[in-house]
């Protein structure tokens, strides 16, 4: 089975920001689940429940964000326990560089969530957070989710450019 996984934050600082969401997409070949944990669901033995059974990790910036600041937050080095895929670099050597939304609208992957940033993901659990706002919670889970989601079809595209049977993006 192979897990694709985004988490939201409350900044970009692993001392000083925290985790607010992990998203886990578990792809069994055919078919797969999405795990998000937030609130009382964000503990490690869930999160290691999650990615139990796990054969390969993708992320988008994972080596760099996400695994650092789930070592950092929970104590969990999901890097050394499972095989490790971070989609950026190879979108970097197929000259598909900047954030996953932009490398997204370049290979043809859509979005349901338009114009919603990272930062916009702290401000929406903040007001959840602090006004109890559910529409802003809804909002960041349906965020995490795309983000999550879509990792698996551009793990298919890059493996196909990167198996020459789709031409690489050219700017």
């Amino acid at each position: 089975m192979e897990a694709y996984l985004d988490i939201e934050t409350t900044g970009l600082s692993t001392r000083d920001c925290r985790i607010t969401v992990i998203g886990i997409y578990r792809w069994f070949g055919k078919d797969g689940e999405l795990v998000q944990l937030y609130d009382e669901r964000l503990t490690v033995s869930n999160l290691l429940e999650a990615v139990e059974g796990v054969t390969r990790l993708h992320t988008y910036n994972g080596h760099r964000f996400d695994l650092p600041f789930i070592r950092a937050g929970l104590g969990v080095d999901l890097e050394a326990m499972y095989p490790h895929r971070d989609l950026m670099f190879d979108c970097w050597r197929l000259g598909l560089n900047g954030g996953l939304k932009a490398v997204e609208c370049r290979v043809g992957i859509d979005r349901e969530l338009k114009g919603i940033s990272g930062f916009d993901a702290v401000m929406l659990w903040l007001r959840y957070e602090r006004k109890g706002d559910r529409r802003a919670l809804e909002t960041l889970l349906r965020y995490n989710r795309e983000d999550v989601m879509n990792l698996l079809p551009l793990r298919r595209e890059l493996d196909a450019r990167l198996a020459g049977r789709a031409a690489p993006y050219a700017p």
